[in-house]
């Protein structure tokens, strides 16, 4: 059933991602990804692990977790994980909804946290627009990927959502698999991780059942991934920018660009906190509510978690006091001065890269707000202390 309802969005089968990965190792750029990855290996360790690859779970036990580990070890000051006991307890399959700061490691991460737990990793819904070219489509497919259709019109979109909510629901009311998705289309680029109401409808959509019990056997759980450094911070403050002077268009290959960026761009600590699932309660109260109420509580409710989840750093300590010309967290000793120039520097040093054109007031503005967001969220839902 799911090969042929689904044949165009599903992930590849073990032989397809067998044929897929085979021609992904005869792409030229393999060697200097491979020497990237594994600066102490041959130049054709990559090549050689992924024409030995027959299955999907192979893939992820013998290339992905060691790029991930790779990616971890050459860019980050470490990665933690809190909460995979509420993963634990999920009688069956589960949907989780996490905030989105960066194109591919947001799930790459994700799925190795489910790795080094033991527990069956997810599939993953990835925007169409992402597939840019070959390489790119077979390494995501390969890697339990599920395409999400971009850029088509009203009718074909709703058709295009029945069809993903229709996926999304048999996958995991049959046991076959969890599924991994983003509260919103795109990147959280204002630091403030909200979700889209439409995203809940869609999964309604298939739904035979009343609301309530619609919802409560996806099995719904909140993921909230925090970066000390955001990845593409400055491209994603160039990209606010522009959108205040009018509509902003994308470049050829601006999402592989971001995409690359963001595996190779430092990024400080990073955390994965897996929130407590919706609850029966909290999915029976919103049923009593009317028509878009009803998303909406379910939305508050999904927002409050991963907002709550979303580990707070220096960083965003020193933006939030450099943006409202503060010293609140200098103060209460969460930053030291030396580490307040250090972030200074940086930013001028990431500002610096764009284009002189632009005003580097707003653009500071909006950069340390990308910074600061998750703190005013915080505040606004009462939901700041120090941990």
């Amino acid at each position: 059933m799911i090969e042929n309802e689904f044949e165009d969005i599903r992930p590849y089968t073990d032989a397809e991602a067998e044929k897929a990965l085979g021609r992904v190792s005869r792409h030229p750029m393999i060697p200097s990804i491979s020497k990237y990855l594994f600066p102490d290996q041959p130049a054709n360790t990559l090549k050689r692990r992924l024409r030995r690859i027959t299955t999907v779970d192979q893939f992820q036990d013998e290339v992905m977790s060691d790029v991930v580990e790779s990616i971890i070890g050459a860019t980050s000051a470490g990665f933690t994980c809190g909460g995979m006991e509420h993963l634990k307890a999920v009688p069956g399959r589960f949907l989780a909804i996490s905030n989105h700061r960066d194109i591919v490691l947001d799930p790459a991460l994700i799925q190795y946290s489910l790795k080094c737990a033991g527990l069956p990793l997810t599939e993953i819904c990835v925007g169409s627009n992402l597939l840019s070219n070959r390489l790119i489509e077979d390494l995501m497919r390969s890697n339990r990927m599920i395409k999400v259709i971009r850029g088509i019109k009203a009718r074909e979109l709703y058709l295009s959502s029945q069809r993903l909510s229709n996926y999304i629901r048999e996958s995991i009311v049959s046991g076959r698999a969890s599924i991994w998705i983003a509260q919103r289309e795109g990147r959280t680029k204002n630091g403030l991780d909200t979700t889209e109401q439409g995203l809940l409808k869609m999964f309604d959509m298939s739904g035979s059942k009343g609301f309530e019990a619609n919802f409560l056997e996806l099995n719904i759980v909140p993921l909230s991934i925090s970066y000390e450094y955001e990845t593409c911070d400055s491209r994603k403050a160039r990209e606010l920018l522009l959108r205040r002077e009018g509509p902003y268009k994308k470049k050829p290959k601006e999402d592989l660009h971001s995409i690359l960026t963001g595996i190779r761009q430092q990024k400080g600590h990073i955390h994965l906190e897996i929130g407590e699932p919706l609850t029966a309660e909290e999915i029976a109260e919103a049923a009593k509510c009317t028509k878009n109420d009803r998303y909406q509580a379910i939305r508050h409710a999904l927002d409050l978690r991963i907002i709550d989840g979303y580990r707070l750093w220096k960083t965003n300590y020193m933006a939030h006091d450099l943006l409202y010309g503060k010293h609140e967290f200098a103060d209460a000793g969460l930053y030291s001065p030396e580490d307040l120039q250090a972030f200074e520097s940086y930013i001028d040093h990431k500002l610096g890269k764009l284009e002189r054109r632009l005003d580097r007031s707003e653009l500071t503005k909006i950069f340390l707000g990308i910074y600061a967001g998750p703190i005013d969220a915080k505040k606004l839902h009462n939901l700041y202390y120090v941990k």
